[in-house]
């Protein structure tokens, strides 16, 4: 055998014992357990990052989209279309992660249901909770919205009810005007406006009389709102006006009077917004837990499975 052949029967014999080594099957407990842990984390990994950027899995925990989507209906999110991102929240443990917004296919339009990170009530700078809501855009950047007894306009055009919504005969909260967004300017649920929609851009002029309308919002783009007295002071300075750094759009449930949103907490950044709803892949009564298999399983509603959302 030639120097050459004996040299490359040798590498060969290396490169498949090192094969072979490579392809080494777990034998004591502690490298079961090893090779389990990282078949688990490699699992959740790439959910993660197709939840992120392609598609994502969301559970409707309440009935203000009906009867669009019903609580119980589990959808697929397209991410795609909007914000593809990385991860935003580790499974199972609802921990929100720092992320990464990819460009989308477009910004969200008027009439396109969407799934977005909820920014928080009323009064608080941001949710205490991470947590995705659903809701449908009834109105972007720029417009100008108005509830009339009930009937939605934008831009003096009547916003008709998508085909499936509905208004429940549920009376309206007495001090409704005290809970609805933003503070002070005493809305309604069913009378609501008119309002413009935040335009990155736009310039709102402040005065002592509508500083506590303006606050929350000014503090949700990460500004310190106060008063010394006479002047409205934003970071430290006093000023007459503030400049809005990013667009927005407004949410309203199908289900109009069965629906906490934008009319009770504001205006939805635009950079919150992570998909649109595709098809419910599954639906069943989420009041049922797993100790009740038998009527959870009876529960199944078999005709909204492949119910496709517009």
């Amino acid at each position: 055998m030639s120097n050459i052949e004996k040299s490359s029967s040798s590498l060969f014999g290396r490169l498949f014992k090192k094969s072979k080594k490579a392809k080494k099957l777990p034998e004591t407990p502690k490298e079961h357990l090893i090779s389990w842990v990282k078949t688990i984390v490699g699992a959740v990994l790439v959910v993660m990052v197709i939840n992120g950027l392609v598609v994502a899995s969301f559970k409707v925990p309440t009935g203000s989209m009906e009867n669009t989507v019903a609580t119980g209906d589990y959808v697929f999110v397209n991410r795609l279309i909007f914000a593809p991102s990385t991860p935003q929240v580790i499974p199972f443990i609802n921990q929100p992660l720092p992320f990464l917004r990819l460009p989308g296919w477009r910004s969200p339009r008027q009439g396109d249901v969407i799934v977005f990170i909820f920014p928080g009530m009323r009064d608080e700078v941001e949710a205490q909770e991470f947590q995705y809501y659903l809701k449908r855009c009834v109105a972007v950047a720029g417009d100008t919205l108005t509830v009339l007894n009930t009937r939605v306009y934008v831009n003096g055009k009547e916003f008709i009810l998508p085909p499936h919504g509905k208004f429940e005969n549920i009376p309206m909260n007495p001090g409704d005007q005290y809970q609805t967004f933003p503070v002070g300017k005493g809305f309604t649920r069913d009378n609501y406006g008119p309002i413009r929609i935040p335009k990155k851009g736009d310039i709102i002029n402040l005065t002592p009389e509508n500083r506590l309308e303006w606050d929350m919002f000014i503090r949700r783009e990460g500004h310190s709102v106060g008063m010394d007295g006479v002047h409205v002071i934003v970071d430290g300075k006093p000023t007459s006006s503030y400049t809005v750094q990013r667009d927005y759009c407004f949410g309203m449930g199908d289900n109009r009077n069965n629906s906490l949103d934008s009319r009770y907490w504001g205006f939805v950044p635009i950079e919150n917004v992570i998909g649109t709803p595709l098809i419910v892949y599954w639906s069943w009564d989420t009041a049922l837990g797993f100790d009740e298999f038998i009527k959870l399983v009876k529960s199944i509603r078999w005709s909204r499975l492949g119910t496709l959302i517009r």
